[in-house]
């Protein structure tokens, strides 16, 4: 069912861009032109395209909400963690000792000793 209501999406939204790129520019953007029937001089005639715009981006809303929901029903009770697998991973003998507490401490006051780095 999920497939489904994505495969539908996916041509909702593809639809929708082809419609929303074939209609007519009203020039001016923001509001600047002074031209007939923009969005400050009321409601402009609907045309074909308008209409099947609007209905392309209702059914984009619908899937969009659908695809949520069918989501959210799939991962109720579980937790990413838990479909990652079994756990931690048991340590292996070949990785390197951490250094002891004593060897990440800045050297001491008294310390007259040159700081050269240890190869070790």
């Amino acid at each position: 069912m999920e497939n489904v209501v994505l495969i539908i999406h996916l041509l909702l939204a593809l639809a929708l861009i082809g419609v929303v790129l074939l209609q007519r520019s009203e020039g001016g953007g923001l509001g600047m032109g002074s031209g007939g029937g923009g969005a400050a001089t009321g409601r402009a005639a609907a045309t074909a395209l308008g209409k099947v715009t609007w209905i392309l981006a209702i059914g984009f809303i619908i899937t969009s909400i659908t695809l949520t929901i069918i989501a959210a029903d799939k991962s109720a009770g579980s937790s990413v963690l838990d479909r990652i697998g079994g756990g931690s991973a048991p340590a292996t003998e070949d990785a390197p000792a951490l250094p002891a507490g004593s060897d990440l401490l800045p050297p001491s006051a008294g310390d007259n000793a040159p700081l050269v780095p240890r190869a070790d």
